[in-house]
């Protein structure tokens, strides 16, 4: 049997932003696919699905950035390759905060579709990107 490593604060970094990641991710397309069946429970719910959710996800995202730029510091990695990804990564956040924000506040049904298929996009294009940034 492979004896368990100890616990150090890499581990609870990466632990923490990967949390914070699934809760950000996956709590998106989680409510995505269930607000059409939420919708026939009443024009209200969705909505209220919609903050109940915003009570976790935006302190997930503050977790995400603040993990994000520790391990930034944790890498030390100068190579141009590495801060080009990691520049896309910061545009790729900052979208998916900005059209979160964006979505919230929305109005119209159609503001509401953009900007939620954007936090969508952008969330998932992020992910995809740190994992870049990983290897």
């Amino acid at each position: 049997m492979t004896p368990v490593n100890d616990v150090d604060l890499e581990t609870i970094r990466l632990f923490l932003h990967v949390l914070a990641a699934t809760i950000w991710v996956g709590g998106q397309i989680t409510l995505a696919a269930l607000v059409p069946a939420l919708r026939g429970a009443g024009a209200e719910v969705p909505k209220a699905a919609a903050n109940a959710f915003n009570r976790i996800a935006w302190p997930a995202f503050v977790v995400l950035v603040l993990t994000g730029v520790w391990n930034v510091v944790a890498a030390d990695d100068d190579s141009a390759a590495f801060q080009n990804t990691l520049s896309l990564k910061y545009v790729l956040v900052l979208a998916s905060g900005v059209t979160a924000f964006l979505h919230a506040r929305a109005t119209s049904k159609q503001a509401m579709a953009v900007y939620g298929a954007l936090t969508g996009l952008t969330a998932l294009a992020a992910l995809f990107v740190g994992i870049m940034l990983a290897e």
